[in-house]
């Protein structure tokens, strides 16, 4: 039998590999509580000023993107989305959040909201780092108490 190995770095070729492996996974979870989570914050002109984009699924959100504008910096609105993220993670039944950052975005901002640092990814992509970090929900907020 002769097997070729070729190149293929199209967006397609990704989206074909990752709906495979989300097919297979589904015959270990159900996939189906896997959802997305977006906030947008606009000014009174409609402007972007800043957002949060990841998913919930199961017990865990995974934070992939938190942006604030220049302009909106320095104001809390940071602070405000991640709140709220979490709010909507508890509501969704979450007790953990993931997300990284690299040594120069906002490690410290995610400490002083109690995200913790458990691993850090050496030499990326070649001499920075980029921080894992976790944050234990407080259940108790979603209970209203």
């Amino acid at each position: 039998m002769t097997l070729d190995i070729l190149e293929d770095e199209s967006s397609t070729f990704a989206d074909e590999m990752k709906a495979r492996i989300a097919a297979f996974n589904a015959q270990h979870w159900d996939a189906s509580a896997r959802k997305p989570l977006g906030l947008k914050l606009l000014d009174a002109d409609g402007s972007l000023l800043g957002g949060i984009s990841g998913r919930t699924f199961g017990n865990w959100c995974h934070i992939e993107y938190l942006w604030v504008s220049e302009a909106g910096r320095g104001q809390g609105l940071g602070s405000r989305l991640l709140s709220r993220a979490e709010e909507l993670a508890r509501a969704r039944g979450c007790h953990s959040v993931l997300l990284d950052t690299l040594e120069f975005q906002a490690r410290d901002f995610y400490q002083r909201h109690g995200y913790r640092t458990v691993w850090v990814q050496q030499q990326y992509p070649f001499s920075g780092e980029k921080y894992f970090m976790v944050k234990q929900l407080d259940m108790v907020k979603q209970l209203g108490q």
